[in-house]
C-alpha cells in the first residue's frame, strides 16, 4: 500500500486541516504524532528507508524502543499539511534503546520532526502504559480560549476542571478524570516534557500556561474531540465572565454525581467544589 493511501494517513491530514480551520494553528504552531500500528507498519513497510542517519531524541523513552510514529515537521504549516504531507509531516523510528530516531518517510525538502518530540514521545510512553496501548495519538494546539484563561484563573488543576465541567454537562463525560495545568515554561525542551508527563498519568488533557493545550486519546477522533470540547467550554467561561461573573444559577456538585450515575462516570470528589 502507498503510505498516502493509508487509512491513519489520512486521518493524520484530516486533523491536521481541522484544527487549522479552527484558528487553533497560527503560522507553524502546534503539532501532532500518532503511535503507528504494527499490523499499518506492515501494509507500507515497502515505502520505508532505513538509509537516513539515527538523530538523538533528547531524552529515553524505552517503552516505545522500535516503534514508529507520524508526526508533523518542526517549522511547518498545519495548513500545508493537506496540500503536500510528504513535505510537512514524516514517518519516524526509534531505535532499540529508545534514544534515537530516524526519519524512514517524508520531509522530502529537508527538515525535521516537531521541536517538541521529547514532550510527544515522552507522553506517549506515559499513555501507552497507563491505558494498555489503547491511546496512540498526541496532539497540541493554541485554542484562543484555553490560552486567555490561563491569564485569569489560578493555574491549579482542581480551578480549571471545575470551572471548565460546569461551563457545558458534556465535559465531565467527555473528560472525566479532569485537566491538569503546567505553569509557563520554556517548549520544547526535556523540562516541559517531565512536567506533562507527570500530569498525563492522571489526566488525558494538560493546559500549558499562555501557550496551549496537549491531548492524548485512543484515535484521531476522540483526541481531536478532546480538544473541541475543553476548548469550547472555554469559550463559554470567557463570555460568562465578561457577561456577569457572579453566576445566577450553575451546575451543583449534586448535579454531577447524578451525571456521573447516569453517564457511568468516575468523577472525583475534589472536582466537585468551587474553589
Amino acid at each position: 500500500m502507498k503510505i498516502l493511501d493509508a487509512e491513519f494517513v489520512k486521518g493524520f491530514i484530516r486533523l491536521c486541516d481541522d484544527g487549522f480551520r479552527q484558528n487553533w494553528h497560527e503560522r507553524n504552531g502546534g503539532n501532532l504524532s500518532y503511535r503507528i500500528k504494527p499490523s499499518e507498519v506492515e501494509e507500507i513497510k515497502e515505502e520505508l528507508t532505513k538509509e537516513k542517519p539515527w538523530q538523538p531524541i533528547g531524552t529515553a523513552v524505552k517503552g516505545l524502543a522500535g516503534e514508529y510514529f507520524m508526526v508533523t515537521g518542526s517549522g511547518k504549516y498545519f495548513r500545508n499539511v493537506i496540500l503536500d504531507p510528504k513535505a510537512n509531516t514524516c514517518i519516524i523510528e526509534i531505535d532499540e534503546t529508545g534514544e534515537q530516531y530516524r526519519i524512514c518517510w517524508g520531509l522530502v525538502n529537508g527538515g525535521r520532526p516537531t521541536s517538541e518530540l521529547p514532550s510527544h514521545l515522552m507522553n506517549h510512553e506515559v499513555k501507552k502504559e497507563a491505558t494498555d496501548g489503547r491511546h496512540r495519538v498526541i496532539y497540541h494546539a493554541h485554542p484562543t480560549n484555553i490560552i486567555a484563561l490561563t491569564f485569569v484563573l489560578p493555574l491549579e488543576d482542581k480551578v480549571f476542571t471545575r470551572k471548565l465541567w460546569e461551563m457545558a454537562t458534556e465535559c465531565p463525560v467527555v473528560f472525566p478524570s479532569g485537566i491538569g495545568v503546567v505553569g509557563w515554561m520554556v517548549p520544547g525542551g526535556r523540562d516541559i516534557a517531565v512536567a506533562t508527563s507527570e500530569l498525563m498519568k492522571k489526566y488525558d488533557a494538560a493546559i500549558w500556561a499562555h501557550h496551549g493545550l496537549f491531548a492524548s486519546g485512543e484515535d484521531f477522533d476522540l483526541t481531536f474531540g478532546l480538544m473541541h470540547t475543553v476548548e469550547k467550554s472555554a469559550e463559554i467561561l470567557v463570555k460568562v465572565l465578561s457577561i456577569r461573573p457572579d453566576k445566577l444559577q450553575t451546575i451543583t456538585a449534586e448535579n454531577f454525581r447524578d451525571l456521573a450515575v447516569d453517564f457511568k462516570v468516575a468523577l472525583p470528589e475534589e472536582f466537585l467544589y468551587e474553589k
